[in-house]
């Protein structure tokens, strides 16, 4: 569905991505994982076209996508959840979610998004119970379930997913990989940006690793599970090194 070859970009001289080829196939699950800094979040802004690229090619079921509008990248349906979640805290729940739907608004189209809003809440119910309430008000992992649902509304075949467990209690994150799975099974395609290597590679199909902007190591995620290296620097059994944000 998604293939990503060569692919470079630069933020000022700093060369933020490094010839980077990936693939993710229709209806799987793959993952990126990788330290801060390793240049994850850049490579889903840059398929996004949040950020220009300056060489290599990326192509969306076959056609080339790089460097277009953002806004013509999600008409396409490709959906992207940004790190940190940034919902607009002033409007309600349900005013974030019809949000998502933006491009598709039309009257002959509103039964449909009023569907894709019952789809949401039976997704994440405790959206429904809230969905009056401001989005500024809700819990952390409300609000990442709010950031997903939003995506969702522009009905996307591809869901581009950043960090959906930063800052949450294993609780929660628990509850928020279960819905994905559930969305994975609806037949959603899902690219993953994770930091915990356990969970992402658990419910993943394939995965890729990230290191200062290049992928050094891709497989089947189960296999990477059993990876001695895997083990030895995302699992625990070694701290990686300390990096700034993931932005480059």
């Amino acid at each position: 569905m998604l293939e990503v070859n060569n692919l470079s970009a630069f933020y000022g001289s700093i060369e933020a991505l490094r010839a980077i080829d990936l693939w993710a196939r229709a209806g799987k699950i793959t993952t990126i994982i990788g330290a801060n800094g390793a240049g994850k979040t850049t490579l889903l802004r840059a398929i996004s076209g949040l950020i220009p690229t300056r060489y290599g090619v990326i192509r969306y079921v076959g056609q080339d996508i790089t460097n277009l509008e953002p806004y013509k990248i999600v008409k396409m349906g490709i959906s992207h959840v940004p790190e940190g979640r940034q919902v607009f805290a002033t409007m309600s729940v349900e005013e974030n979610l019809e949000l998502g739907a933006y491009l598709r608004t039309s009257r002959r189209r509103s039964r449909e998004i009023r569907g894709d809003l019952d789809f949401v809440y039976d997704v994440f119910p405790v959206l429904g119970e809230r969905k009056t309430q401001s989005a500024g008000t809700l819990s952390g992992g409300e609000q990442q379930m709010l950031a997903i649902g939003r995506a969702l509304m522009s009905k996307p075949r591809l869901l581009l997913l950043d960090e959906p467990s930063m800052g949450l209690a294993p609780l929660v994150i628990k509850g928020i990989f279960t819905c994905l799975k559930r969305l994975h099974e609806e037949g959603l395609t899902i690219l993953l940006v994770e930091q915990d290597a356990q969970i992402a590679l658990s419910v993943s199909d394939y995965g890729y690793v990230m290191r200062a902007g290049k992928v050094r190591l891709e497989g089947e995620a189960r296999e990477l599970l059993q990876s001695e290296e895997i083990k030895r620097i995302y699992l625990g059994e070694e701290q990686p090194p300390e990096g700034g944000s993931d932005g480059v």
